[in-house]
């Protein structure tokens, strides 16, 4: 199993509704090819000085499934979409 976890920290300047539009795009990616386990997107709750403001957790079969999701096209649009969001993101890739 493959765990892909990325966090966003949006600009100031961007609108609730940007964000909302971005936390939708990124849930409508669970489906896009087989062999996604789950896919979980949220708006940080806490607000902390250190916090991201939304993340995204997912569970891919293996490695071949993150490569197929990673090139997708919709998965392209949804993250140049978000690059046009963003200050910083944060991301990792494990195997459990």
């Amino acid at each position: 199993m493959v765990i892909h976890i990325v966090a966003w920290k949006y600009r100031a300047d961007t609108s609730q509704e940007d964000r909302e539009k971005h936390q939708n795009d990124l849930r409508a990616l669970a489906n896009i090819v087989p062999g996604i386990e789950s896919l979980s997107v949220g708006f940080d709750f806490l607000r902390a000085w250190n916090s991201f403001d939304i993340g995204l957790c997912a569970k891919f079969r293996d490695r071949s499934v993150l490569e197929a999701y990673t090139v997708h096209p919709e998965h392209v649009e949804v993250v140049k979409f978000g690059r046009q969001l963003v200050e910083s993101m944060a991301k990792v890739d494990f195997e459990e």
